[in-house]
C-alpha cells in the first residue's frame, strides 16, 4: 500500500470563496469570477497569488468595514487578474455586486472600486430571475487608429477590418481599442501576436483590443464580440461591453438610450449575453449602462 508523506506545514488560515458565472443566468457559461467575501488581513501580494491560484480572469476581494462607512463609501473590494491588480473590470463588478445583493437583499449595491463609486441595480422578474445593471463612469474618447496600422501590428488580415466604422480608443474606467470585423467569419478565424500587439498598445493610449462585428449568431444580439488577451480569451468583458456601448451610441451602431445586447464567449463555448445602453445627447454620451445575470456554481475555502 502507498504510504503519502503528512505534511509539518500548519494552516494558517481557511479563507471561503465563491465561484460564480457572470453575464448567464446557466451554469458553466458566461465568465467565471472568484469572490472572496473577507479579505481583511490579505496584503496584495496575497491577494496577486490568490487570484493566480484561481487561474480565472479576474479574483475579487471584499474589505468589509462598518455599515455606515459602506452607505457613505460603498462596499470596498479589489480586482486581480492572474498578472496584475485592475482598477476597474466590468464581470467582477457585476459578479460581486450579485453575490453582496444575495445575502444582503440590497437592491442597490455601491461598491468602492480604484475608480471610484459605481452603482449596481438588481431587478427580479416574473420567473424569479435576478438581473443586475452597473452605471460606469461616463466614457472617454481617446484616438483613433488606422485600419492598416491595426493590421500591420496584429498581422490581422486587412480586408477584414470593417473600415465603415472607427477604430477607437474609449474607456469608462479601462481603455479599450474598438476594432469593428466584417463579419463572423472573421471573428471565428481571429487570431494574433500577442507580443506584437502588445508593443503597438503600449504605444497608444489603449489597454487591450476589444473585437466587434455587427453580423451576430443570435439575432436578438446587436453586436459579437471577442476580447482576447495575457491570459487567453476572456467569455464576458463587462468593462470593454461599456467602451463599446458609449462607442457603438457615439458611431451610430446603436441609438440612444435603445437596449443592446453584445454576445461573447461563443467560439469558447462559454456564450455571455451583455446588456448595454448609453445616452447620447450632441456629441456627448454618458450613463453607460452594462448589465446581465449571474449564477453561483461553487463554494469552497483556500487554506494559505
Amino acid at each position: 500500500m502507498l504510504r503519502y508523506p503528512v505534511s509539518t506545514m500548519k494552516a494558517t488560515r481557511r479563507i471561503p470563496f465563491v465561484q460564480l458565472d457572470v453575464f448567464t443566468a446557466h451554469p458553466l457559461e458566461g465568465n467565471q469570477l472568484a469572490v472572496f467575501p473577507d479579505g481583511r488581513g490579505l496584503d496584495a501580494t496575497k491577494m496577486q497569488r490568490l487570484a493566480r491560484e484561481m487561474n480565472l480572469s479576474e479574483t475579487t476581494f471584499i474589505i468589509p468595514r462598518d455599515e455606515a462607512e459602506e452607505r457613505e463609501r460603498g462596499v470596498r473590494v479589489r480586482i486581480f487578474t492572474v498578472e496584475e491588480e485592475l482598477r476597474f473590470a466590468g464581470h467582477p463588478t457585476l459578479g460581486t455586486a450579485s453575490y453582496i445583493y444575495s445575502v444582503t437583499d440590497r437592491h442597490v449595491v455601491e461598491l468602492d472600486l480604484d475608480v471610484g463609486k459605481i452603482p449596481v441595480r438588481f431587478t427580479r422578474d416574473a420567473d424569479g430571475v435576478v438581473h443586475g445593471e452597473m452605471t460606469q463612469r461616463d466614457p472617454e474618447f481617446g484616438a483613433e487608429h488606422s485600419a492598416k496600422a491595426i493590421a500591420a501590428a496584429t498581422a490581422v488580415p486587412l480586408e477584414w477590418i470593417d473600415t465603415s466604422l472607427p477604430i477607437q480608443t474609449v474607456s469608462t474606467g479601462m481603455a479599450f481599442v474598438m476594432v469593428p470585423l466584417k463579419g463572423l467569419d472573421a471573428m471565428r478565424q481571429l487570431s494574433f501576436d500577442q507580443r506584437k500587439a502588445a508593443q503597438y498598445l503600449a504605444k497608444t493610449d489603449g489597454k487591450f483590443f476589444y473585437w466587434v462585428t455587427r453580423e451576430t449568431v443570435q439575432s436578438t444580439s446587436t453586436l459579437h464580440a471577442r476580447m482576447i488577451f495575457y491570459n487567453g480569451e476572456d467569455p464576458a468583458t463587462g468593462s470593454a461591453a461599456g467602451c463599446c456601448a458609449a462607442w457603438a451610441v457615439r458611431h451610430g451602431v446603436l441609438a440612444s438610450d435603445s437596449p443592446g445586447t453584445i454576445e461573447q464567449g461563443l467560439e469558447m463555448l462559454r456564450p455571455s449575453w451583455i446588456h448595454i445602453r448609453a445616452s447620447r445627447k450632441g456629441d456627448t454620451v454618458s450613463n453607460v449602462r452594462v448589465g446581465g445575470e449571474t449564477v453561483e456554481v461553487i463554494r469552497g475555502e483556500v487554506t494559505i
